[in-house]
């Protein structure tokens, strides 16, 4: 369950990042077309997503440019701080869902 969450974020901090890169180029005078599929793309994940995620999503959205990030090698690839053992083993089991003690950015872990 958390892990298809946890896709699904990925998935929509993707159309997050594409959208802000049509604004800007927007902004640069450029005309882009298919914004409105990825706002609707937008808007069907976001019905996906569990309330309480999605809130601290958005909020650390609002902090950094990637709100969750991948981990590898027990290191958070958003802050590059090393993970406590205890919460990168329970991280791997996919239960709950983990964030950066450094950075606070929700984490998932690569196969």
């Amino acid at each position: 369950m958390i892990k298809k969450q946890l896709e699904f974020l990925v998935a929509l901090q993707d159309l997050d990042l594409m959208l802000k890169e049509i604004t800007e180029v927007k902004e640069l005078g450029f005309e882009v077309a298919g914004r409105d599929k990825l706002e609707e793309a937008r808007n069907e994940l976001v019905s996906k997503i569990d309330k309480p995620l999605m809130s601290s999503y958005e909020r650390v959205r609002a902090r950094y440019k990637r709100a969750i990030v991948p981990v590898k090698g027990d290191t958070c690839l958003g802050c590059f701080m090393r993970l406590p053992t205890a919460l990168a083993s329970k991280g791997r089991d996919d239960s709950t869902v983990i964030t950066c003690e450094g950075c606070g950015r929700i984490l998932y872990w690569l196969e």
